[in-house]
Formats: structure tokens, C-alpha cells, sequence
């Protein structure tokens, strides 16, 4: 009889230390949504391809992981988006590409209010305490190569337009860069900046402008590969002879197979800036969560020049960018 109360004790003690597990166990089960633009142009095409890669990986190497892709048109409907993955979804984890860096900052300043754990990826937050963790290529490098590389082609004299981005942190990191080493090419005149949105049609139409209002161009950076697109479209219709350079950025396959064919004069070099950078945000954020980890506050993942004789090396047909 003592024997059988003994082994009865001991079984409700392992209840009881079973039961106690359950919530450290419940914790290490982690639900992440990604909140990222829709497929709007090319690069963000890569961004929603990656992502949904990182998504079937992931969950299918880690049982204790849910990820949940959500796609925006707007910076509004990411917004929304990001209340229902916090009401509906119940997440405890984040990985957002922001449309917009000052109209996210707030939203996602209210979901880390409620614990939940941040990463930004790419386009960043105007208030950096809203988040845990920030994951990009490097925006320096980004204006920097352009720059130095469109400098030393023109021999350090000439005229050149710019094509910004969506207004954004990342794109005044770009520009800032690009100023920056051509304050030391006094004889190189930036004419003017204007922002196209990473968007061809856009590009197009301010290639237009440009082309309207400035007789001698000798250069144009379009700081993304769609929007050099739209760049070589304007100049094409109009006939232009004076431009010799057009340096777009980001390795689209398109502007990679060029270089390795030397099929177009213009294109002489581009910028890696390859929109994978989701997938290694999303494995990061998710390896680390589910062993109650966190990140360093920022990683950044290089920017390299791509000239025909390394290009081989970033082509890669298969990937929608």
C-alpha cells in the first residue's frame, strides 16, 4: 500500500512538473507575419517571391513556426494589415518591408507596444526605437558605386541627372552617398534629382522632363533597374545622342544578361542589391525567435559593383528580378 501511494505521488508530481512546462514550451512556438508591397514592379516582385520561399523553407523545416505573407498596395492597407496580423493572426513576431518609412513608423510602434518582436527590413523606420531589429543591403554602397563609377567613366567632368526612389530612408541614404562623392568632382554638375518611384512609367515620364529641359545629359542614374528601363525608353523615343551612361542598381537578370552580352552601350555596370535579403531577414527573425534569441540591431548584407567581367556571378535566370 505505501508502495502504490508513493508511485501515485510520483505521478502527480510528473503531471504537475508536465503541466508547469507547458507555458516555456508554448513560448517557443512562434507565429511570425511578414508585411511586405505587392508585386508592383520588379524588384518587389523578387521581395514577394523570396518571402513566400522563406514561408514553405521554414515551416517545413521548423514544426513550431507559422508565417504568414501578407502583400500591400499601399502604405494605408499594410497599415491594416498589420492590425489584423497582431488581432486576428495573433503573432508574436514581425519581419516588415515598410511601403513607406514615416507613414509605418507609428503602426509599427504599436505593435512592438504589445511585445510583439520587430524586424524592418530595407526601406527603415523614422524612429528606429520602433523595432528590434533592422536587416538591409547597403544603401551606402548603393549611391556610392554609382557615383564613383559614373565619375571615373566621364573622366570627372560632365552633367548628370539622378532617379530617386519612393521617398523613403533608404533612398536618402542612396542619394546622400551619391552627393557625396560627387563633392569631390567639382567639375561634375548634378542638374537635378527628381523621384520615379522604382516605377518604369514614371521613370519614362521623368526621363522625359530631363530630356525637355537639359540639352547635354552625359550620365543618368536611375537608382533601380526598372526604373533604368523607362530611362532607355525616353532617351530611345527622343533620339538623344549625348548620354553616355545610364547606371541603374540591383542586379535585375534583364540588366545582368546585358552587361554579359554587351548589347547595349549605355549599360556599362550595375549595383547587387538582390531583394533575397527578405528570405535571410524571415530565417534570421524566425531561427532566433524560436530559441528565444534576438538579432544584432542591425545586419547588413554588402553592395558590390557588377561590371560583364564578374556578371556571371549575380545572373540568375530563374528568379522573377
Amino acid at each position: 500500500m505505501k508502495l502504490f501511494t508513493r508511485r501515485l505521488a510520483l505521478s502527480a508530481t510528473a503531471i504537475a512538473l508536465a503541466v508547469g512546462a507547458l507555458p516555456a514550451l508554448a513560448q517557443n512556438k512562434v507565429t511570425l507575419g511578414v508585411a511586405i508591397p505587392a508585386a508592383t514592379h520588379g524588384f518587389t516582385g523578387g521581395i514577394v517571391y523570396w518571402a513566400n520561399q522563406a514561408k514553405k523553407d521554414l515551416e517545413k523545416a521548423n514544426p513550431g513556426l507559422q508565417v504568414i505573407v501578407k502583400t500591400a498596395a499601399n502604405a494605408s492597407e499594410q497599415a491594416n494589415q498589420l492590425q489584423d496580423l497582431v488581432t486576428v493572426n495573433k503573432i508574436n513576431a514581425l519581419v516588415i518591408f515598410p511601403f513607406e518609412s514615416a507613414a509605418l513608423t507609428k503602426p509599427v510602434a504599436q505593435v512592438k507596444g504589445k511585445g510583439i518582436y520587430v524586424t524592418v527590413v530595407d526601406r527603415g523606420l523614422t524612429d528606429t526605437s520602433a523595432q528590434d531589429a533592422y536587416v538591409a543591403g547597403d544603401n551606402t554602397a548603393f549611391g556610392k558605386i554609382p557615383a564613383e563609377f559614373i565619375a571615373k567613366e566621364l573622366g570627372g567632368k560632365g552633367n548628370v541627372v539622378a532617379l530617386r526612389g519612393i521617398p523613403t530612408t533608404l533612398d536618402n541614404e542612396r542619394m546622400d552617398a551619391f552627393n557625396a562623392v560627387l563633392k569631390n568632382y567639382p567639375d561634375i554638375k548634378l542638374l537635378d534629382a527628381k523621384h520615379a518611384n522604382w516605377n518604369r512609367d514614371d521613370a519614362f515620364k521623368v526621363t522625359q522632363d530631363f530630356l525637355t529641359r537639359f540639352k547635354q545629359i552625359d550620365a543618368i542614374w536611375a537608382a533601380d533597374d526598372d526604373m533604368a528601363i523607362g530611362v532607355l525608353k525616353a532617351i530611345e523615343q527622343a533620339k538623344r545622342k549625348d548620354i553616355k551612361i545610364v547606371f541603374g542598381g540591383a542586379g535585375a537578370k534583364g540588366m545582368v544578361k546585358t552587361l554579359m552580352d554587351g548589347s547595349n552601350p549605355l549599360i556599362r555596370a550595375n549595383v547587387s542589391y538582390s531583394p533575397k535579403f527578405i528570405y535571410d531577414a524571415v530565417k534570421l527573425t524566425a531561427e532566433a525567435r524560436l530559441k528565444g534569441d534576438k538579432l544584432p540591431a542591425t545586419t547588413i548584407i554588402p553592395s558590390v559593383l557588377i561590371t560583364k567581367a564578374n556578371a556571371k556571378n549575380f545572373y540568375f535566370p530563374d528568379s522573377p528580378f
